[in-house]
């Protein structure tokens, strides 16, 4: 056979993603408020695209306005190639889920006009609904804690020792605790070591009492002065706070010079203080958790629902396209007007299908997770996105996908999706398993309510855990414990000796 450059031509199949089925996968796994920003995005690029308002009627239980298909159900009998030329390639290859079960159970909040339902965001706001008072906006505008104590400092010094307290205030950090190293801060000032630590005294007497400390004890001590609790006894006590961590209550006794009472009430003061004053200052606020999925107990059984609140509705401005497409247009005007209807339709069709994937695995979720929503916590069974993703006909990653950042509320709180998932532990009674998050709740509750002069081991817990069947190792126990931020028995028996002194 002789070697030489040819060209064949073959007939192959293959799996072949178009980048608008790569952009509904992505879709999958944003939260509520991403697809909101995603479609402000959309909005912008696409003129064919509008947000339909809370007055354009009735709306559909997934927040979009079936009318705006009805172009796209008129090619669904053609073949690929017609799909293909009218930009609709898409149409022909649903994202992993049967689009023709309607499994939403009811409409939106938004759309009901009671709180008979007992359900969604107007029940979870209180009943205020829309005109719901934004508490955000009552409160003042933030002050940093440099800020603050520049303030201070203006009233309170001039010339030179201002110039300090910039340089020492810009040193403090976000716990209000000095990191600056005086003898080098007066070096680089060229000032004497006396005026800096002179500046810094007065610092220590700015609001929040505490800030400018060097130290724990310091800060500390700073508080005490301010409350007029620091004599010398005190001041031995926060010498040694380490003896105090470690629980060494009479040795700490013998060397504050000071019997059983006085030691319990000086600990109850120190209690009292701030060990971070600065934080109060801080411009960090915790941002809410808006939950993307409402779970509630209805007289048929239970109800999901989305939660359309941060959901936008999109319409596809036919009456617009037809204005556009019949003046006079060159071949990138009427192309660039075709891809626009194309990539409109196709995000109608992407959300709606999006939505109802995200019904369909919470629905197998609260399924297989009755008992948790019935009885709570303790009743969580063990689960895997593979157990799901069988029962429903999904791909694993799509239901990964689904569960991700997404937020479920119900009676007993707000959760993520991904909480419902968690490995097994194994029953005693051979009965199945139990949930790693069931265990761990077993555990917190064993060790809250523990006699305080009873604590219970870890071995302890691995008993009492056998006997309500959860057959699980000690350094399990120690594993989740660990987790929780529960310490060990050792350092529990000497926080709560320390909590009956204080009291």
């Amino acid at each position: 056979m002789a070697l030489g450059p040819r060209l064949d031509i073959r007939q192959s199949q293959s799996l072949v993603m178009t980048p608008q089925l790569q952009q509904a996968i992505k879709l999958l796994a944003l939260s509520n408020l991403e697809i909101e920003a995603f479609v402000a995005g959309e909005l912008e690029k696409n003129p064919l695209l509008e947000q339909a308002s809370g007055d354009d009627g009735p709306s559909a239980p997934d927040g979009i306005d079936r009318e705006v298909e009805r172009p796209t159900l008129a090619a669904e009998t053609g073949s690929s190639d017609e799909l293909i030329a009218q930009g609709l390639g898409g149409a022909d290859s649903p994202l992993d889920v049967d689009t023709g079960a309607d499994i939403f159970i009811d409409d939106s909040p938004g759309d009901r006009g009671s709180m008979g339902s007992g359900g969604g965001m107007d029940a979870l706001s209180g009943g205020y609904g829309e005109d719901a008072p934004d508490f955000d906006s009552f409160a003042a505008p933030e002050v940093s804690l440099q800020e603050h104590l520049m303030d201070q400092a203006r009233a309170a010094l001039r010339d030179t020792d201002i110039i300090i307290a910039i340089q020492l205030i810009g040193q403090i950090d976000d716990a209000g605790y000095l990191e600056a190293n005086l003898l080098a801060t007066a070096h680089a000032l060229g000032v004497p070591l006396h005026e800096v630590e002179r500046v810094l005294g007065v610092i220590h007497s700015f609001d929040p009492t505490g800030v400018g400390a060097r130290s724990l004890s310091e800060c500390l001590a700073l508080q005490a002065k301010e409350a007029d609790r620091y004599d010398p006894c005190m001041a031995r006590l926060l010498a040694n706070l380490d003896l105090l961590g470690r629980g060494a209550l009479p040795q700490l006794r013998r060397i504050c010079g000071v019997d059983e009472e006085d030691m319990a009430d000086m600990i109850a003061e120190l209690r009292g203080y701030d060990p971070k004053p600065g934080l109060r200052f801080s411009s960090d606020r915790a941002a809410p958790v808006t939950p993307d999925l409402f779970v509630r107990r209805t007289r048929e059984g239970w109800g999901i629902e989305i939660n359309s609140a941060t959901l936008p509705r999109v319409l596809v401005n036919h009456t617009y396209y037809v204005e556009l497409s019949t003046g006079k247009q060159d071949r990138n005007s009427k192309a660039w007007l075709a891809d626009c209807l194309a990539s409109a339709n196709w995000l109608v069709k992407a959300l709606d299908q999006r939505q109802k994937t995200i019904i369909k695995v919470a629905s197998e979720i609260l399924r297989q997770q009755e008992a948790f929503f019935r009885q709570g916590v303790a009743h969580l069974k063990p689960l895997t996105l593979r157990a799901v993703a069988d029962a429903i006909g999904m791909h694993e990653s799509t239901v990964s996908r689904v569960t991700s950042n997404k937020y479920l509320a119900c009676t007993r709180g707000l959760y993520e999706l991904k909480y419902f998932f968690s490995s097994g532990v194994a029953a005693s009674g051979g009965d199945g398993a139990v949930s790693a998050e069931a265990v761990k709740s077993h555990i917190k509750a064993l060790i809250s309510t523990e006699d305080p002069q009873a604590i219970l081991s870890d071995d302890t817990l691995v008993d009492l855990l056998r006997a309500k069947g959860m057959d699980i190792a000690r350094r399990t126990v120690a594993k989740y414990r660990e987790a929780m931020g529960i310490g060990s028995s050792v350092q529990r028996r000497r926080q709560k000796a320390l909590k009956g002194k204080a009291a």
